[in-house]
């Protein structure tokens, strides 16, 4: 099949504009801010995440606060009361049976509440510098809109991506591609911008 990576990489490597939430790097708030981000906007999950870290910098810190505490922090995040829920038993979690290390592998970061695979993937990929694909929503409307892949949900298009995408492109193509769907927000912005670089396979 004919495809157009590199091309597609290097256009948008050149205008990528940094994603509000990559200013967590490390294994703690990379996880819990991308908890947080479900069903939210990355400016309103970055004010809430900093008001969090700044009453729980650490897991340990975190464990500590009770689940109505995390709530009143979090509140401004899309589902947040069920959010709270699940980072009180993540908390404990990672405290308990990981010893307050962030666990480093897909399987074990899935076993922790409200941790899907995508959540699981940018976490890995983002503190652990480990090839992951994590799909959001502009991942897999940029890829389908392209004709890499023809999914129906982010959770298909992760497992198509990762048997057609070359492992080099795995640790940008989170980063990369939810930069350039954030400046097209409009479906028709983002063809045009796709069809005038003419990255649309045919």
């Amino acid at each position: 099949m004919v495809n157009n990576y590199e091309k597609v990489f290097k256009l948008f490597a050149k205008r990528y504009i940094l994603v509000p939430l990559e200013i967590f790097q490390d294994p703690y708030r990379t996880l819990i801010s991308t908890v947080l981000s479900a069903r939210t906007r990355d400016e309103v999950t970055l004010v809430v995440s900093q008001r969090l870290f700044a009453k729980a910098p650490t897991i340990e810190a975190l464990n500590q606060l009770p689940q109505e505490d995390i709530q009143t922090l979090i509140h401004g995040v899309g589902f947040y009361k069920t959010k709270a829920k699940h980072l009180k038993k993540l908390a404990h979690i990672v405290v308990i049976d990981y010893k307050g290390v962030i666990p480093n592998t897909v399987d074990e970061l899935q076993k922790l509440p409200g941790v899907g695979i995508k959540t699981a993937n940018l976490t890995l990929n983002r503190a652990f510098g480990k090839p992951a694909i994590a799909v959001d929503i502009h991942v897999h409307r940029i890829t389908n809109l392209m004709g890499w892949v023809h999914t129906k949900t982010p959770e298909q298009t992760e497992k198509e991506l990762s048997k057609v995408l070359p492992k080099k492109y795995w640790r940008d193509i989170n980063r990369y591609f939810v930069s350039i769907g954030r400046q097209f927000q409009s479906k028709k912005k983002l063809l045009e911008f796709l069809e005038e670089n003419s990255l649309i396979l045919k």
